[in-house]
């Protein structure tokens, strides 16, 4: 029976990309940071095949998966459901449930990342459906899952960014003698050497498929490497003794930025990787606030909330950026979902900012509320 004092958010997490252990771990803190008495959440798991089943905490919130995602995994035992393609009777949204019943839900907090999840497409079926959620919408969503079109935008927007190469699978197939040439040309002149280039997927995150390139001998292993999880991959200047730094963005029409942080990596692969993050306790250290000026980090801020307004984000975003030894400051690129681990940055900065967890989450849900209801009042007809 539904309680109507409280307001029901469908956690939605897993999902079919690469980072789906991450998103568990994800709506773990989520789950764990929701007010029991206001809020009542209904979990939802989507597995690698699709398929979105009803969860229970118990599993979610397993201690023993709480640092390492390899052990994070979803109880694909439980009821297949549905988002239901019309309101209910009392225009709500509902989950259609075995048994052809309906649960209806308030609003939806996708915790996915990567695609699928991340990049428009779980937001416009929410769209369509006409259920409110947290978080960028459609064209928010997509711009910053994609790491070669978000570089376009900023680029065109003014706001500093590394040197970068896109390139497609198509493209690498049919000469990649002239890709790889195209690649190395992104290492400085004059640099006595080759690289640091690093190699990504276009449309992932947590690091994965990532690769650091030193010497030229390791730059076509890389690169076939990225394109396993992606069909275009994003090649990037490296810049040596680079600082790595991270602020939170928080609001929709007018959003607020978090004091920076920063990211000290220790882990032997010589960047912030899939195991710095997840896996070795030992692999970064995050400093917060970031050891900078006061005049630096404004000037985070400020780049932060460029980015997040050029790039039609909304809700949340974490933005990171790189400083140079010379105090240049560069956009490396936009999170659209952030990470809410337990080590994840966009809580830690906010939290550092005066806005607890709990507060953080119930912030987030009103902003998706308000959202919603905003988009209900605009016309439908002529």
């Amino acid at each position: 029976m539904r309680n109507p004092a409280k307001v029901r958010v469908a956690v939605l997490f897993g999902g079919r990309s690469a980072e789906h252990e991450i998103s568990l771990l994800s709506a773990r803190f989520v789950v764990e940071a929701l007010d029991r008495e206001r809020f009542e959440p209904v979990l939802v798991g989507i597995d690698k095949s699709g398929r979105w089943l009803l969860q229970d905490e118990a599993l979610l919130l397993d201690t023993r998966a709480a640092r390492d995602p390899r052990l994070a995994r979803l109880n694909e035992a439980m009821p297949e459901i549905a988002l239901a393609a019309h309101p209910g009777p009392a225009g709500e949204a509902t989950l259609a449930v075995p048994g052809g019943g309906r649960s209806p839900i308030d609003v939806v907090f996708p915790v996915l990342h990567g695609p699928t999840g991340e990049d428009g497409c779980v937001q416009g079926l929410l769209e369509l459906a006409g259920v409110p959620y947290v978080g960028s919408g459609v064209l928010g969503s997509a711009v910053g899952m994609d790491k070669d079109v978000m570089k376009r935008l900023l680029r065109d927007a003014e706001i500093p960014i590394v040197p970068h190469v896109a390139l497609r699978r198509a493209a690498w197939e049919r000469d990649r003698g002239a890709c790889l040439e195209q690649i190395a040309g992104l290492s400085p002149a004059g640099s006595g050497g080759f690289g640091p280039i690093f190699v990504k997927p276009a449309n992932l995150g947590s690091s994965v498929g990532v690769r650091r390139v030193t010497a030229r001998a390791e730059l076509e292993a890389a690169v076939e490497h990225a394109f396993e999880f992606d069909l275009k991959i994003v090649c990037e200047r490296g810049i040596e003794g680079v600082r790595e730094v991270e602020c939170s963005v928080l609001g929709d029409d007018d959003p607020i930025a978090s004091v920076p942080g920063e990211i000290v990596v220790g882990h032997a692969d010589g960047f912030y990787s899939y195991a710095a993050k997840y896996i070795d306790a030992d692999g970064a250290t995050i400093r917060i606030p970031a050891d900078l000026s006061p005049a630096e980090a404004n000037a985070v801020q400020l780049l932060a909330l460029r980015t997040f307004r050029a790039l039609e984000a909304s809700g949340m975003a974490r933005v990171d950026l790189f400083l140079a030894p010379d105090r240049s400051l560069y956009v490396n690129e936009i999170n659209t979902i952030p990470g809410f681990t337990a080590i994840s940055m966009y809580p830690k900065l906010w939290e550092a900012s005066g806005i607890p967890p709990r507060a953080l989450i119930e912030r987030l849900i009103a902003l998706a509320l308000e959202r919603g209801a905003r988009k209900a009042r605009l016309r439908t007809s002529a």
